[in-house]
């Protein structure tokens, strides 16, 4: 079975490490961006099965990643995580596909079950143990 691949794009190098960290030992194939331009050229080379994105990005912002994987894959999942309340940018990212947003600081084990749970639905009835 292929591994699913993950892709997490933000300019904060301590989220990706930590990110990259927590999905590739639940076994996702993981990939990271700094920035929108490296991004998009992972979702066209490697069609990750879900991005986590980070709204505010130096040059091209979230919204503008999230509207190009959209147009490259419809069917690719995205999760945005966002600093501030946002609350017309959330909006705007439910309107153009993202599945949900986590706010910064966020709760990494809640991110890591909705991640298990977008990823892993429908896949298997297995149970998976939660935590340690």
């Amino acid at each position: 079975m292929d591994k699913k691949k993950v892709l997490i794009v933000d300019d904060q190098n301590g989220i990706r490490v930590l990110l990259v960290e927590v999905f590739s030992s639940e076994g996702y194939q993981t990939f990271q961006a700094s920035n929108g331009k490296l991004a998009l050229e992972i979702v066209r080379n490697e069609s990750p099965d879900l991005v986590l994105l980070d709204m505010k990005i130096p040059g091209m912002d979230g919204l503008e990643i999230l509207k190009h994987v959209k147009a490259i894959n419809r069917d690719i999942k995205v999760i945005m995580m966002t600093a501030y309340g946002e609350l017309d940018m959330i909006k705007e990212a439910t309107d153009l596909g993202a599945l949900m947003h986590f706010t910064k600081p966020f709760d990494i084990d809640e991110m890591r079950v909705a991640v298990n749970m977008q990823l892993r639905d429908g896949e298997s009835n297995n149970c998976y143990a939660l935590g340690s």
